[in-house]
């Protein structure tokens, strides 16, 4: 008769024992390296970001309070930059046409790229090959498509002007004319940038659950309830973010307006981000440009605020 093993519980032996807890100042120790080590990496970003993002800022707003002219030392003169710019008839006429500007933008560059949207996530095949040519744009050096609609808009050869000749419809000054130079600036801006916010906008119109589409069509929605009551409501959150964006962008014009007209004709096309240059390149005016920028950068800063609101309380939800 055999004996059974006598059943014992494991236990370590001496040869593996229990690896004893890190003291807890060795975790401290352990986590600040870790913290050094990623700031360390973050050290060249933030090096690039103090010297060409928030040193210049900060010295704008220095500059705004200043007489300053390269060459000579700085004299501080208080709110005078701000009064003598607002003061100046270009500051009216600047803000005016990038207010008017920013509006029509909102207007054709928020309908446009959402109905191209729309169109893109209905084909069911190219879609490739669309997309891409709906993000081409974007690609394309901003000086480069501007000087593309330079030569576009020629009111003699111009291509614009040929195909009105061949349609037997009348000719356009566009960027030459007083009444139509804005209104072909944006048409510029909207084809130059239109392709990301048409890809932002399919990518939630995809995200939407198609059973809300089917149960629309079996309650008899029509293509133009369907989008009234399933797609804004869904896409509401992505619309009001992208018009917000859209604003800040717009209000910052600058190339179209500097390579295409110059700000004429007679200021028609004259921004505010054109009259800085202005200020600061033409006139040797630093103060008054770091002035009219810090009134730029508060205005810009409220949007801004409410963007980051609004994304906030999204993200809480």
């Amino acid at each position: 008769m055999t004996k059974t093993a006598e059943w014992r519980p494991l236990t370590k032996t001496a040869a593996h024992p229990v690896p004893a807890p890190p003291p807890v100042g060795g975790r401290r120790r352990r986590r600040l390296l870790d913290q050094a080590r990623a700031y360390a990496f973050l050290l060249g970003g933030l090096v690039c970001f103090a010297l060409f993002s928030w040193y210049p800022a900060i010295r704008a707003v220095v500059i705004a309070f200043q007489k300053y002219t390269p060459g000579s030392p700085p004299q501080w003169v208080g709110t005078a930059n701000f009064t003598r710019v607002l003061h100046d008839p270009e500051f009216s006429a600047a803000w005016r046409n990038t207010l008017y500007f920013t509006l029509l933008a909102l207007l054709i560059g928020f309908a446009i790229p959402f109905a191209l949207a729309l169109v893109l996530n209905e084909l069911r095949h190219a879609k490739a090959f669309f997309r891409v040519m709906v993000y081409l744009p974007v690609m394309i050096p901003p000086v480069v498509s501007a000087l593309l609609w330079k030569w576009f808009y020629d009111p003699g050869a111009g291509l614009a002007n040929e195909a009105l000749r061949f349609l037997h419809l009348p000719t356009s000054n566009w960027s030459n004319g007083t009444d139509t130079a804005l209104i072909s600036l944006v048409i510029v801006a909207t084809w130059a940038n239109m392709g990301g916010t048409v890809l932002i906008y399919l990518a939630a119109l995809q995200s939407i659950p198609g059973e809300l589409y089917e149960a629309a069509e079996l309650d008899g929605a029509g293509l133009l309830q369907r989008i009234r009551h399933v797609t804004v409501p869904q896409t509401r959150f992505v619309i009001l973010m992208l018009m917000l964006l859209q604003i800040i962008a717009t209000m910052q014009v600058f190339t179209e307006p500097f390579v295409i007209t110059g700000g004429g004709p007679e200021n028609a096309t004259v921004t505010v981000l054109y009259l800085i240059y202005k200020y600061a390149f033409l006139y040797n005016d630093f103060g008054g440009a770091c002035a009219l920028s810090v009134m730029l950068l508060v205005l810009l800063g409220a949007f801004s605020a409410v963007y980051l609101r609004l994304t906030g309380s999204e993200g809480d939800a």
